[in-house]
């Protein structure tokens, strides 16, 4: 894994290209490990997701998972805080953090790949780029925070067909689905370029947006006005929020100052 800063925007890299970036045992650390350390990163607006190599990865490195002590069993009871086991922290991790993410999708994406992907906010991908919730091909569900992601992009019944057929779709027919926000020649550098113009904006606001969607999207109504009236009066005057403004006013790029 790698993490590399510049213009508030990080950019994390899956760095198993050999393996078409495939989760064993040290990939799933290093995920974990970097949205932990974004989590409380100072400066960082925007995050871009990507794979080195030809995939943006593809799936659980089967026999190497199972050569570890414990095999998938020993993993799935590495339990963390309320995130019931170790997989699923590497696809929701990026849900919980507080800046956009934006994963940039190409080649492979199966299995738990796509469900890491699917912890983005946004997803661009290659229109050829390869994607499956694969988990069926070896009977097993999808348990790597799915729950938590496919539903609020697709149909259930998109999701069932998807999930019971393991069957493998272009990024193409994964915007027309719903899975990836749209497609992209150059998906990396479609999500740099987006990261940057999120990083323009004032880090508050692009925080307390995200929140409130998260939070907001299938609560009751009661629930979500009061939430948007609660981060807003938050944002109202503040320092951010004054610069902004003023920006508009005077066209000058915007002083903001990071959380």
């Amino acid at each position: 894994m790698r993490i590399e800063f510049a213009d508030h925007v990080a950019v994390v890299t899956l760095s198993r290209p050999d393996k078409h970036n495939a989760l064993d045992v040290a990939m799933f650390e290093g995920i974990i490990d970097a949205a932990e350390r974004l989590q409380t990163e100072p400066g960082v607006r925007a995050v871009v997701l990507h794979g080195e190599g030809p995939s943006f990865c593809s799936g659980l490195d089967v026999v190497s998972i199972m050569q570890a002590g414990g095999g998938v069993a020993g993993l799935t009871d590495r339990v963390e805080g309320d995130v019931p086991n170790w997989f699923q922290r590497s696809a929701y991790d990026w849900t919980t953090l507080p800046m956009p993410v934006i994963a940039a999708l190409h080649g492979n994406c199966f299995g738990g790949g796509l469900q890491i992907a699917l912890g983005a906010d946004i997803r661009i991908a290659t229109p050829d780029a390869r994607l499956s919730v694969m988990e069926v091909k070896w009977g097993l569900v999808p348990d790597m925070a799915i729950t938590r992601a496919l539903p609020r992009l697709v149909g259930i019944d998109v999701a069932k067909e998807l999930t019971f057929t393991g069957r493998v779709f272009d990024g193409e027919e994964a915007v027309r689905l719903g899975v990836v926000t749209r497609t992209s020649p150059e998906p990396l550098a479609a999500a740099r370029e987006l990261a940057g113009q999120i990083a323009t904006r004032s880090p508050d606001a692009v925080r307390a947006a995200k929140r409130l969607l998260d939070e907001s999207w299938t609560g009751a109504a009661q629930d979500t006005l009061a939430l948007e009236a609660e981060l807003q009066l938050g944002l109202i005057g503040s320092p951010n929020q004054l610069a902004a403004v003023a920006a508009g006013f005077t066209k000058q790029p915007p002083d903001f100052v990071d959380p």
